[in-house]
């Protein structure tokens, strides 16, 4: 009897239960991989997104090769129907075995297909909490929070604890020390870059030859696509840039994409590291005095706990979540999230990176993006498409959770404790944008007012009613119902005229 493994694009990991499995023969064994254009034109991704997924694939076809798996490799399917259904028909796969994926959406595709073979379904090993264990741990709770599921992470995995169980530092969350603004003069170091060899310089020109609406620009591609590079580029992280990454992982700086960020999440998501190594690694580069406990504890809640957290509730909430839309958003998407065509700068720095490497750190994505997204009324679906189209680091499990929960508050506080809405003096604050735009961050009315602060007011207007039972809302809204009733309408006029230029 031939056993069938097929290893999904995002779990490259030799960890995987199949491949790890001490029943395994692998004289009785052949592992699949496909390339799907029928998956490919599911959104206009990035085309460095393509490359990155591809190459890794192909590179760790080669890997299995090389320990001795025999190993069928399919480039451009028509569809995943088309490629698997063959491969089981023609050499006899009685057993197809799959981890469950790590998208809810992509495990219905899957269970969809039309096969000869049986499916048996495998553990997901590429997170540490299972989806059973953090509903176990999320049954008792009336309002998830994110805090205590990080300490209960902490406690479980015993990281960065002293020998009394209590946590290193004094406190569990250094979080107030890290939010430095960016001072005059700030230089991050540089990311770690990987030139493409002839397996990515192939995909390159497959990816370039497609006829399909894709996004950004297709070179200089730079990403880490073995287990190797990944490695290397924590060590890169670790030994540059930790240190001063906790001041700095909020500060946003023109002409600096990466700032002091470890840039690891996409090779985290297709499977070439594992989030337990990240952590140890971190952890233990405190303990030999390569960074301060702050930087250390922020990077670290962001794998353990939010990493975590984002998996655990894709899986938790119902099927529903994704039609999340609390405040009845309808704008569509402005041209300029695609083109980059926009004379705020802060967005425009914004685009201009992501068109280029597919990238965007998180308070990008929650302060400017997002922010944006949601004081302007866009569509909640329509953003979360952008963001999993045009970001490297992108699936269902992480963007419906982080876009519809945290950015925009679609699910009405399931996620987060209150809409992240501001206006443009936390721009101001966290970053040197406003300087070179033609907006005043400082007015809230007239030609040269920045759009954020009137389109944060007319939100903060249309939703008094819904925002009033949001606890953490009270004192801006008394600041809101401050104003006089003519302020609040040239407010409202202010925002639609914005709106009105974006459709």
């Amino acid at each position: 009897m031939t056993v069938g493994i097929w290893i999904l694009g995002d779990q490259l990991t030799l960890q995987h239960p199949a491949l790890s499995s001490r029943a395994v023969d692998q004289s009785q064994t052949r592992i699949l991989l496909v390339e799907s254009l029928e998956h490919a034109q599911r959104r206009p991704y990035h085309r460095q997104k393509l490359v990155l997924l591809w190459s890794a694939m192909r590179h760790f076809a080669d890997e299995l090769r090389s320990q001795g798996w025999t190993v069928d490799y399919v480039e451009q399917a028509d569809s995943f129907q088309t490629a698997v259904s063959a491969w089981c028909q023609q050499y006899q796969i009685a057993e197809l075995q799959v981890m469950e994926p790590a998208d809810r959406s992509f495990r219905a595709i899957i269970s969809s297909l039309e096969l000869t073979s049986s499916l048996h379904w495998l553990s997901n090993c590429q997170f540490l909490w299972s989806t059973a264990e953090f509903t176990a741990w999320a049954k008792p709770y009336r309002q998830l929070r994110l805090e205590n599921f990080y300490r209960e992470g902490r406690k479980r995995w015993q990281v960065l604890l002293t020998e009394d169980q209590e946590p290193i530092g004094g406190q569990w969350n250094f979080d107030p020390e890290n939010r430095k603004p960016p001072k005059t003069g700030l230089q991050p170091p540089p990311a770690a870059h990987f030139l493409p060899d002839a397996i990515t310089q192939t995909v390159i020109e497959t990816v370039r030859s497609l006829e399909l609406p894709l996004y950004g620009k297709l070179e200089p591609f730079h990403w880490p696509v073995t287990r190797s590079q990944a490695l290397e580029a924590l060590d890169q992280f670790l030994t540059v840039k930790l240190k001063t990454f906790g001041p700095y992982q909020d500060a946003m700086v023109s002409g600096q994409a990466t700032m002091w960020h470890s840039l690891i999440a996409p090779a985290l998501n297709l499977g070439l590291l594992h989030p337990l190594e990240v952590i140890r690694q971190t952890e233990q580069a405190f303990h030999n005095n390569q960074a301060p406990i702050a930087s250390v504890e922020g990077f670290i809640r962001q794998i353990l706990g939010w990493r975590e957290y984002m998996y655990g509730l894709h899986h938790y909430f119902p099927d529903t979540y994704g039609q999340s839309n609390w405040f009845e958003h309808d704008r569509p998407l402005p041209e300029f999230f695609w083109t980059g065509q926009t004379d705020l700068h802060c967005l425009q720095q914004c685009f201009q990176q992501i068109e280029a490497i597919g990238y965007s750190h998180h308070i990008q994505r929650l302060m400017i993006l997002a922010n944006f997204a949601l004081i302007a009324g866009l569509d909640p679906w329509a953003v979360k498409e952008w963001f999993q189209a045009t970001h490297l680091d992108a699936y269902d499990w992480v963007m419906e959770t982080n876009v519809l929960g945290m950015g925009l508050f679609a699910d009405g506080g399931k996620l987060a404790s209150k809409p992240y809405a501001a206006s443009a003096n936390y721009i101001n604050r966290m970053s040197n944008y406003c300087q070179n735009c033609r907006y005043d961050p400082k007015q809230r009315l007239g030609d040269r007012a920045c759009p954020f602060n009137a389109l944060y007011w007319d939100f903060l207007d249309r939703h008094e009613q819904k925002l009033q039972a949001q606890g953490r809302m009270g004192l801006i809204l008394k600041q809101l119902q401050k104003l006089p009733d003519s302020d609040r309408a040239a407010i409202r006029d202010q925002a639609a005229h914005w709106q009105a230029s974006w459709d």
